[in-house]
């Protein structure tokens, strides 16, 4: 969808007005007869006012008076189901009007909602809502910021409804090549043998049923003036697909939605996107280490142990838990660039899912309570709000093996703790565990959230960099 600044309003385009209360309706903008019209029905509780002028069409919007992320939630909320009536009439183009926090909101719920994936139609049914221009007063704005962020997690979502016929692990490192080349951020991808090389135990563990090999992809931006002097890494997990290997999971809604175990490397690509898109002051590496999860005939098995690209040992006793094993060798590798902050993000674990259901995100770590809170903040701001777990050391009582330093898996009390306790033995820099399992993939779409990837993650990790 493009997104244009208009220089003045034309009579002979779509309007959007978006309001707080009556008193802000620009009169000379209508007609005695459509002011009554709409103060009626505002009086009447509607939020959204439809005038039909024959060749055009004006729309009214009410939005919250406050100025706060609530208000901004709402906003985005209310270009959703607004959308729904532009496609409905057929709309093309429309010019949004309004003080630019009302319209930067506007914009992201329109662009997030408008979001189609159509590769696999024989007939595809596209939107025609394809052009939105917003005028605004103010003198300063951050709408092509919102644009550039749009389109990143817009890209994420395209990259998690990708099915593994097309997205192996191989594919996943050419698709971030060409981020790369056409976003202006450097990419460089391990193979194979690069992986056996060092000796990257539970990646390798986790590909060997897999017939596809995987891949390791190292993405860094770092501008010539930066604010951070040691890097921030963000580590995404990048399981294609994922069966459950050996452990298999069952097929009706787990296996069958389980394209979507990459989200979290799809959220980091595409915060990366919009990072370097912007331009952030900010020095940022994005680790992906990536592959399929097969009960092939060579496939780890329950009871193995495995030795770690830091040296540790684990014993499998469940090969379902495979995220925290490829996480585990990209968390250690982070360690060589010395990072101030470390972020991990997956659809690691059904216990964070069952917790929060889609309306949130787990997260926990070792960090100090200022940088935490400021994720919490970035979560309000973007309506991917954090619900922090704790994180007690207690936790690791579940990780002892009789004959490893760890298991994979604890006894089911705490799932997504353990986890995120598990991936903490990986790592020696400050530590945060996002666990999307959640609000990654919806099968349902929920207002401007689409059906299938979400690109959750995408937004709250642009946010907080910004603002870091």
């Amino acid at each position: 969808m493009e997104i244009k600044k208009a220089s003045k309003l034309d009579p002979k385009e779509n309007l959007i007005f978006l309001i707080t209360n009556e008193k802000e309706l620009p009169i000379t903008s209508f007609t005695k007869e459509e002011l009554s019209f709409i103060k009626k029905e505002l009086k009447n509780e509607q939020k959204q006012v439809e005038i039909n002028r024959l060749n055009t069409y004006v729309f009214v919007v009410l939005c919250d008076k406050e100025n706060d992320y609530k208000a901004a939630e709402k906003t985005r909320i209310a270009a959703s189901n607004l959308l729904t009536t532009l496609n409905s009439k057929k709309i093309v183009s429309a010019t949004v009007v309004g003080e630019t926090h009302k319209i930067t909101p506007f914009v992201e719920g329109i662009g997030l909602a408008n979001y189609q994936f159509l590769k696999y139609f024989s007939d595809k049914k596209i939107n025609t809502f394809n052009k939105l221009n917003y005028y605004t007063e103010n003198k300063s704005d951050n709408i092509k910021e919102m644009e550039a962020l749009v389109e990143a997690a817009n890209f994420a979502k395209d990259l998690v409804n990708e099915p593994l016929s097309f997205l192996t692990a191989t594919q996943l490192s050419k698709e971030i090549k060409n981020l790369g080349k056409n976003y202006g951020f450097k990419v460089e991808v391990l193979t194979k043998a690069k992986i056996e090389a060092l000796k990257m135990g539970g990646l390798l563990a986790v590909n060997k049923g897999s017939i596809d090999p995987p891949t390791f992809s190292i993405l860094e931006w770092k501008p010539a003036k930066v604010k951070n002097k040691k890097p921030i890494v963000l580590v995404g997990k990048g399981v294609v697909y994922d069966t459950g290997g050996l452990s298999l999971k069952p097929t009706p809604n787990s296996m069958d939605m389980m394209k979507c175990d990459m989200g979290g490397a799809a959220a980091v690509i595409g915060a990366m996107v919009a990072i370097a898109k912007n331009k952030l002051p900010y020095h940022v590496i994005v680790l992906v280490p990536a592959t399929d999860n097969r009960p092939g005939g060579n496939a780890y098995v329950p009871g193995d142990v495995i030795k770690m690209y830091n040296g540790k040992t684990v014993e499998v006793l469940n090969t379902d838990a495979e995220g925290r094993m490829i996480l585990a060798d990209a968390l250690s590798y982070a360690d060589k660039y010395q990072p101030e902050l470390v972020i991990d993000v997956a659809t690691l674990t059904g216990a964070a899912a069952n917790a929060i259901g889609h309306y949130g995100v787990v997260a926990m770590g070792n960090t100090p309570e200022k940088t935490m809170n400021k994720l919490k903040e970035s979560g309000n701001n973007t309506f991917e709000r954090i619900v922090e777990f704790p994180f007690w050391d207690e936790y690791n009582e579940q990780l002892k093996s009789s004959i490893a330093d760890l298991t994979n898996l604890g006894n089911g009390a705490g799932g997504a703790i353990t986890a995120g306790k598990f991936l903490e033995n990986f790592t020696n820099a400050p530590y945060i565990h996002l666990d999307i399992a959640g609000p990654a993939f919806i099968k349902k779409q929920i207002n401007y959230l689409s059906q299938g990837g979400t690109g959750v993650g995408v937004r709250l990790l642009y946010d907080f960099i910004k603002n870091y």
